[in-house]
């Protein structure tokens, strides 16, 4: 890549149906998503040229766009097969690709049912999200003062680019203050999810981790719970209060940019990564490497 800008880099994007030259794949400043975030994508990554959990991804992406009123142009298939191209055409072997669906410029205002939708896919090299350092230690993170919706608000369960506002703000906020990122509550005040990622704990051995019924149950996140039990570890989704981190030994999150990080502290609650966090991460590199076939059937 020739830029660290991201409108401005070589390679190519696929774009409603075909690769375009990167620097070629442009929108109006009037498209209906940018004004009324009409718009829900994906984080997916490819490691040693597979792409991790293709078809969860996909299929997630569908039910984000269907929950937010938009039908996808292309099939499940077509869209798998955009991912796989992307990646070819670009030369990247280990990266991040971003699938997303958005309304266009064809009709502005807040109904937009004649509005073209529209879909693209990109990707690029991405490291992990934070760095090794931070990693083995532990990141920090500062408790926001932005609460995730209630579900008879917002669509909760899509991964809709306008439930990102909140943690832009609440991740900018923890940065200034010398956090890595943020712990999001819900709005019943009990613990959610960080800015981008699920998150777990371990008290005597065990795992705890919030319930998501109001928040993305995270992909990665469904796949450390089955790395968990595979090694006979309890997995115990509930709702938690604030108050008892205070009572948990271990802490991490989990997502497709952040993988298996451990958490060293929340705002005055303190963790030490050990066992669970270690062991958590190298299943996690392990699986990463499978062909997806031998993953999904793990």
């Amino acid at each position: 890549m020739s830029s660290p800008t991201f409108d401005d880099r070589d390679g190519f994007i696929w774009m409603n149906g075909s690769l375009m030259p990167w620097r070629g794949a442009k929108v109006h400043v009037l498209t209906h998503a940018l004004h009324y975030a009409s718009c829900v994508f994906e984080g997916v990554r490819a490691y040693s040229g597979k792409i991790f959990k293709l078809q969860e991804h996909t299929d997630r992406l569908f039910f984000s766009a269907k929950t937010l009123d938009m039908t996808i142009p292309f099939s499940a298939d077509a869209v798998n097969q955009a991912q796989a191209d992307v990646l070819k055409a670009n030369n990247i072997t280990d990266g991040y690709l971003r699938p997303m669906v958005w309304r266009g410029s064809e009709q502005m205002g807040v109904t937009a049912q004649n509005a073209k939708i529209n879909v693209a896919v990109a990707c690029w090299v991405w490291p992990s999200y934070f760095t090794l350092e931070a990693r083995l230690k532990g990141i920090r993170l500062q408790i926001s003062q932005w609460r995730r919706p209630a579900p008879d608000t917002a669509p909760v369960h899509a991964k809709a680019a306008g439930l990102y506002m909140i943690c832009t703000l609440s991740k900018h906020t923890a940065e200034r203050a010398g956090y890595e990122d943020a712990l999001l509550l819900d709005w019943r005040g009990l613990v959610a999810e960080a800015t981008g990622a699920n998150i777990f704990f371990v008290k005597n051995g065990e795992i705890h981790t919030p319930t998501a019924d109001v928040f993305l149950n995270g992909i990665t996140r469904q796949t450390v719970i089955a790395l968990a039990k595979a090694r006979g570890i309890k997995v115990i989704e509930r709702q938690i209060k604030p108050e008892e981190m205070a009572t948990f030994q271990e802490c991490f999150i989990t997502g497709t940019a952040a993988e298996v990080t451990p958490v060293s502290e929340i705002g005055p609650y303190t963790f030490t990564p050990a066992d669970v966090c270690r062991n958590l991460m190298a299943d996690y590199d392990v699986a990463c490497s499978k062909p997806i076939a031998a993953v999904n059937a793990a």
